[in-house]
């Protein structure tokens, strides 16, 4: 599948992977701090963003269409970064493409599996009729119902469009409905991979936890765990600056 991208700035290549719900928009100001000294690609994975839609949604599908686009570009030697559902399909091309040259970073993931958590934010999103609605405020309306964190409802909104007739989700919604177990899949534990990765963690996140620590280790045999302090899950956007620093330290250390 080709997938939409934003690109800016000059220098070694950076791509970065967004998660579950999200889009390139979602990381274009922490990419503008890595941006004065590389060239960032901020993609949107499948079923999201600008790109195409699916009824295959799961990670071996992902890792295709990351190695596509690498492909199409002819980008060599890469710094690969994914946050959450794109951390996951970060590990799942290092795994898939052992032979591709590059270097990883995994926002706020382990490699374990993880229950489905995300019913509230689904049934807030497909409870909002777009045909009966006419404002932002009445869709925002409705899904505080379901999802009361203003921030929250804002990030998930950003997934609606106006159109001449009304709205339109750039999300493919049914579909992340239907298969949203596939996003909390672990990495099969009997993989290792001998990558460079770094995993960044949020202090005020539980997505990574200690007892994740000797998982990640044993199955990514050279790899850092590093975690930014005052930060929630969505560390990139809550310590934009912290997170271009431990980035671009991670890369001059090599």
């Amino acid at each position: 599948m080709k997938l939409f991208y934003r690109e800016i700035g000059e220098g070694d290549p950076i791509v970065i992977l967004h998660g579950v719900f999200g889009s390139s928009d979602n990381l274009l100001g922490p990419a503008k701090l890595l941006a004065d000294e590389y060239k960032v690609y901020l993609l949107d994975q499948r079923n999201h963003g600008s790109s195409p839609h699916s009824e295959e949604f799961n990670y071996s599908a992902m890792a295709s269409d990351l190695m596509e686009f690498l492909d199409e570009e002819s980008i060599h030697k890469p710094l690969i970064i994914g946050h959450s559902m794109g951390g996951k399909t970060v590990m799942n091309f290092a795994a898939t493409y052992p032979e591709f040259d590059a270097r990883y970073v995994v926002m706020d993931i382990s490699p374990r599996f993880y229950k489905r958590h995300h019913d509230e934010i689904l049934e807030g999103l497909n409870n909002i009729d777009l045909e009966s609605i006419s404002s932002r405020q009445e869709a925002d309306k409705i899904l505080e119902e379901k999802v009361p964190e203003l921030p929250v409802r804002q990030f998930l909104l950003k997934n609606l469009d106006r159109t001449d007739n009304g709205f339109k989700w750039r999300i493919n919604l049914p579909v992340i409905t239907d298969k949203i177990d596939n996003v909390g899949e672990g990495l099969d534990e009997k993989i290792e991979i001998d990558k460079p990765f770094l995993f960044i963690r949020g202090d005020q996140s539980n997505y990574i936890r200690e007892r994740d620590e000797e998982l990640i280790r044993k199955q990514f045999t050279d790899s850092r765990i590093v975690t930014i302090h005052g930060a929630g899950h969505w560390l990139h956007a809550e310590k934009p600056k912290e997170f271009a620093a431990t980035i671009k330290e991670y890369i001059k250390a090599f």
